[in-house]
């Protein structure tokens, strides 16, 4: 009796984390929703439900359709998917390496990606395809480098950061350096996507994007079944008949492929990935596959970020210049709850 009581409980007890993580899922899908009909009605001016879809359906308003497929639409789709791949990509390198602090922007793979996409703009004047390759080979370039001179053998997570922290100090003063010699005529554009901002974008820039995150999100969940019994070790995920290995090659290449691409769009939004591991735990709880919940937090994120920057104070700023606001005094905490913990290295 004892032992089909408690079977019971566990059963009982798994359906309400089941029930929990969908309505949390739900949730969030619905707040980003509502933030996304915000974004498309709010703004200098506003305009109705009906005039907003009637432009969606193809028909003409008369000022109504400029505003909102110039401006407005191609703003609210850039945030959701850059937002979605900065999101699923800082979830899974926090997973994988199992340290909070592991991400695309702390270890140099948004800085490589953004140096190659600076080095199209001031040296060569590139178009936003050749941009796009460039900041997804200069991504990969990056973890390669990463990983080679961090060693090949059970490579503690602290190490992996160190380097990666050093490759993005390189970076940066590559960056430096053409902003003050490149070509002066480009360099208020380079300057404007450096900061991670959404004013510039257009439609014609994000069908690629859409592309690569509608092809990448399903591999990444998918594979994601296999992260969540990563998380509890490699001894043990590889004794549970998982291949440790390969699973991190692809999430790796899927991530890195996706946010490479995202910040050739809107530029390196900061701490993004860095922020959303750890409100999804929070949300979800470290259980279970969170790829889907990562992804709606991270581009929750951007969209809440983007709108504080246009419409709270006198002057518009950058998303990135909001998100940097948010994410700098969280890494300043994390570094202290590391230090009190002994750090993270296993």
């Amino acid at each position: 009796m004892d032992e089909n009581n408690s079977s019971s409980k566990k059963f009982v007890g798994s359906q309400r984390r089941k029930i929990r993580r969908f309505l949390s899922v739900g949730i969030l899908g619905a707040v980003l929703l509502g933030l996304i009909v915000f974004s498309l009605l709010y703004g200098r001016t506003i305009y109705s439900i009906s005039e907003v879809s009637q432009v969606i359906l193809g028909r003409f308003v008369p000022g109504a359709s400029f505003t909102i497929l110039t401006l407005r639409l191609p703003r609210m789709i850039a945030a959701v998917l850059a937002g979605f791949s900065f999101g699923i990509a800082g979830y899974v390198f926090q997973t994988m390496l199992r340290n909070p602090l592991a991400n695309p922007d702390i270890l140099g793979i948004s800085s490589g990606s953004s140096c190659a996409v600076v080095v199209c703009i001031l040296v060569f004047h590139t178009s936003q395809m050749t941009r796009s390759f460039a900041a997804v080979c200069a991504g990969l370039l990056t973890v390669i480098i990463l990983f080679g001179l961090s060693g090949h053998k059970r490579v503690a997570a602290t190490r992996i950061i160190i380097v990666g922290i050093g490759l993005q100090a390189f970076y940066n003063a590559i960056i430096s350096y053409l902003t003050v010699t490149g070509d002066q005529r480009d360099l208020p554009e380079a300057l404007r996507w450096l900061n991670g901002s959404l004013d510039s974008v257009t439609l014609a820039q994000l069908p690629i994007l859409a592309v690569v995150v509608l092809i990448s999100v399903p591999i990444c969940i998918y594979f994601g079944k296999r992260l969540s019994v990563i998380k509890l070790g490699d001894e043990l995920a590889l004794s549970l008949g998982v291949n440790v290995n390969a699973t991190k090659l692809v999430l790796f290449g899927v991530t890195i492929l996706m946010s490479a691409m995202a910040t050739a769009v809107t530029g390196p939004i900061a701490f993004v990935s860095f922020l959303a591991g750890p409100l999804t735990d929070k949300i979800m709880g470290k259980n279970g596959n969170n790829i889907i919940a990562a992804g709606l937090v991270g581009a929750l994120l951007v969209m809440l970020s983007d709108m504080v920057g246009q419409f709270a104070f006198p002057y518009r700023f950058p998303v990135g210049v909001v998100t940097g606001l948010i994410g700098a005094p969280y890494l300043i905490w994390q570094l202290m709850v590391i230090n009190k913990r002994g750090g993270y290295d296993e």
